[in-house]
């Protein structure tokens, strides 16, 4: 009898660029003010990727480069690569293909996953399942969004969340029960109305019109946003839970999508969880979209134990949202 494959997290890649917008920057942008924005989200400054010709894939490569070192790899041993992203550097080529030319993994195919704030849930469910068939060995996968591309910074109520950054994690074959164990991911389309960007796609092409509009930002209609994400990040975390029959007294760590301070704060009670088992990083990142949980994985890298449970949940626009179990494989160095 063969033993069961799972995919084990075996390295954390981040990048996060220089440039810091704090909330001060912005208070001389829009009508806000630093009280306002941390009282509200918990954000007290995001880092901005600046620069002529800098896309996504600047930061994918990176933080993938910086995986491949931690363990020991050539990006030639990398089978494929699945980037969750709403900013990819075109339509196409994807993301993935020009982040795979860059890094010269050259044996990596490879493809972009659109979910969203839930994009590296998703993406990790799917790197999951390739390694799972036994087809391949190393697949690596990456959160990134450059949000500051699509963000309109006379929008107060966009322009304070967003910031920009990337996290990979590699996924190998193991046969001790180590990795991705299950996950609940759910989908409601009926949410796109309140979080969205209107036009660049095949319903609104751009045109003088759209960019006039500036519909080439994304939207969120706040308070809705809010109330679905509270209740559907903690309620998938707490179905999930009670699936593999476990309680929060069983979770090491609770590695929530940095989406607003008080959103994690409801997930973490509704589970059961102290504060000081929630992965928090909002305040120096924003929100990263596709990024959060990585770059809150590779910021707690070294206080991570091999036989931690970890309770990866998201949020995103869609709605898509989602939770995540992960057992830690290795020693936090």
């Amino acid at each position: 009898m063969s033993q069961k494959i799972t995919a084990a997290i075996t390295a954390v890649g981040g990048y996060v660029p220089e440039d810091r917008l704090t909330n001060f920057d912005l208070e001389k942008i829009v009508d806000t003010n630093d009280e306002w924005i941390r009282t509200r989200t918990g954000i007290e400054e995001r880092r901005i990727l600046r620069g002529d010709g800098k896309a996504t894939s600047d930061m994918v490569v990176p933080a993938v480069r910086q995986l491949c070192e931690k363990r020991g790899i050539d990006p030639m041993e990398i089978d494929a690569i699945i980037v969750g992203t709403v900013t990819p550097d075109m339509l196409f080529p994807s993301t993935a293909n020009l982040a795979c030319h860059k890094l010269g993994a050259k044996n990596a195919w490879g493809f972009d996953l659109l979910a969203a704030c839930s994009g590296f849930l998703y993406s990790l469910t799917t790197g999951a399942s390739l390694i799972e068939s036994g087809r391949y060995k190393k697949v690596v996968v990456v959160g990134a969004d450059k949000m500051s591309s699509i963000i309109d910074y006379s929008d107060r109520a966009t322009c304070i969340i967003f910031g920009d950054g990337a996290g990979a994690v590699l996924l190998e074959p193991d046969t001790n029960g180590y990795g991705v164990l299950d996950s609940k991911l759910k989908s409601d389309g009926a949410g796109g109305q309140y979080l969205h960007m209107k036009a660049g796609g095949s319903l609104r092409p751009a045109s003088l019109e759209t960019v006039n509009n500036r519909e080439h930002f994304a939207y969120q209609e706040g308070q809705t946003v809010f109330k679905n994400a509270v209740k559907g990040m903690a309620d998938v975390s707490a179905d999930l839970l009670e699936r593999n029959h476990l309680t929060g007294n069983d979770i090491a760590w609770l590695v929530p999508h940095q989406a607003n301070k008080r959103i994690i704060d409801a997930t973490a009670e509704r589970v059961g969880l102290s504060q000081d088992k929630v992965m928090v990083n909002i305040y120096k990142y924003g929100n990263t979209t596709g990024a959060t949980i990585p770059l809150c994985l590779w910021d707690w890298e070294s206080k991570l134990k091999k036989d931690d449970n970890l309770l990866l949940a998201a949020f995103g626009g869609g709605f898509t949202w989602g939770a995540t179990l992960v057992k830690w494989g290795y020693d936090g160095k």
